[in-house]
């Protein structure tokens, strides 16, 4: 059983501030002096309640700033008790980054920070964990090779906080997660974050939560609202000669997500073949490469990231003009966390993906889940920059002129689906 708070419901007092959450003053100095005042949506719900010690579940989708919805609270009980606080996160580059979020906040109030990742030397692990880190921050796989080590214990872990709990379930993580939740006091706080509620996630609560307060900012499937998405119907021939064309309509940074780690590499390298700096990131590289890439593209000294979905949860990359889809996603719910890698910080985003005739069900899938049409436009020739409707039968398909090459910067002209018209598994009828 779960008490829920939903966006509608409006407290008594509207808290706007940091400050009007009941953080201590040590920390509001920290957070001033990097620029945040004003918590989002989630960090304002979330807060006061794992400062209070209750369990929670967090529901909002990716880029709503999550990590310091559970470590503020974390970094303020633990400065008060002494025990420690457990993250577990799905991905080597998430954890990175929650470790180094928390350890920005931590060290000027004395609080220690580890993390312990796949890929990474177990060595230097073993180092950071004989100083008695106050937090640690884990992939599921390493920390149960460390308990198996006996090299860490779980015995004073007092606040646990499952981050993407949906996706390390999607990447099967789920026999290590009931180990972790054996190993771990009963006594402790537990936070649950993600961006969907699958009846797995529903049984993690029932089962290892004491009574949750469940905290969702935007329905499963809510996409970020300053990203424009757009659809193109393309032959699968033409979609790499399509993808150079839509690098030429912008200036920006642009993350491309492909389904294999193959793809990645083949398409990285084709990219760098015509002029293009472009780097891939996937689970085949090295930590350390995987690093290196990302840093690029932070930085901007590459403009392309050619990525598989190891880069669509929780990655924090500010200033991403576009994404594209050069594959749809096995999962419809992964559309919604790959397009959340742009339009963030208040800033606009674009999205567009690639898609051949006869992946409708996958679109109606993502359409359904997001619960809104996306725009649509059909490429008949690359070099047209208007077309007339196609005639060809086989694609029983009907779409207004429309030419998304034949555009300014920044942005694409197609056209929304036409009025009247039905989808269905053969395609679009009126």
């Amino acid at each position: 059983m779960t008490n829920t708070i939903k966006p509608h419901e409006n407290p008594a007092k509207t808290l706007e501030k940091f400050s009007d959450l009941g953080i201590s003053k040590p920390i509001l100095n920290i957070l001033s002096k990097m620029k945040l005042e004003t918590p989002t949506p989630i960090q304002q719900k979330t807060i006061p309640t794992a400062l209070a010690g209750l369990d929670l579940i967090g529901v909002a989708q990716t880029g709503t700033g999550k990590t310091l919805a559970f470590g503020i609270p974390m970094l303020q009980r633990l400065g008060q008790n002494q025990n420690q606080g457990l993250v577990i996160a799905p991905t080597r580059e998430l954890a990175l980054q929650v470790e180094d979020n928390l350890k920005k906040l931590g060290q000027s109030l004395g609080l220690r920070t580890a993390a312990l990742i796949g890929g990474e030397n177990i060595d230097r692990q073993l180092y950071h964990l004989r100083k008695n880190p106050h937090i640690i921050v884990a992939t599921p796989g390493r920390l149960i090779d460390h308990l198996k080590r006996r090299t860490f214990k779980l015995n004073l872990v007092n606040i646990l906080v499952l981050d993407e709990a949906d996706m390390m379930l999607d990447l099967g993580f789920a026999p290590q997660i009931q180990e972790i939740l054996k190993q771990v006091p009963t006594d402790r706080q537990t936070m649950l974050f993600s961006a969907t509620m699958p009846q797995a996630i529903v049984k993690i609560a029932a089962n290892h939560m004491r009574l949750p307060v469940s905290i969702e900012v935007a329905p499963p499937g809510t996409t970020a609202s300053q990203v424009d998405q757009e659809i193109f119907i393309i032959k699968n021939e033409d979609r790499l000669e399509h993808l150079k064309k839509i690098l030429t309509k912008y200036e920006g940074s642009v993350l491309i997500f492909v389904r294999t780690k193959h793809g990645a590499k083949a398409l990285a390298l084709k990219l760098r073949s015509i002029g293009h700096k472009a780097l891939e990131i996937h689970s085949n590289l090295s930590l350390g490469r995987r690093r290196e890439a990302l840093s690029a593209f932070k930085s901007k000294r590459e403009r392309i990231l050619v990525a598989t979905d190891v880069a669509a949860r929780g990655l924090d990359i500010n200033g991403i003009e576009l994404v594209v889809n050069y594959n749809l996603p096995d999962s419809s719910g992964d559309y919604v966390h790959r397009i959340g890698r742009t339009g963030r910080a208040g800033k606009l985003g674009k999205a567009i993906s690639l898609a051949t005739p006869n992946e409708y069900k996958q679109i109606k899938a993502i359409e359904k889940l997001i619960n809104k049409n996306i725009k649509l436009t059909e490429f008949v020739k690359l070099t047209q920059t208007s077309t007339r409707p196609s005639t060809d039968q086989s694609r029983k398909r009907n779409f207004r002129k429309s030419s998304p090459y034949n555009t300014h910067r920044g942005g694409h002209s197609g056209h929304s689906r036409p009025t009247g018209q039905k989808f269905t598994r053969r395609g679009f009828s009126r």
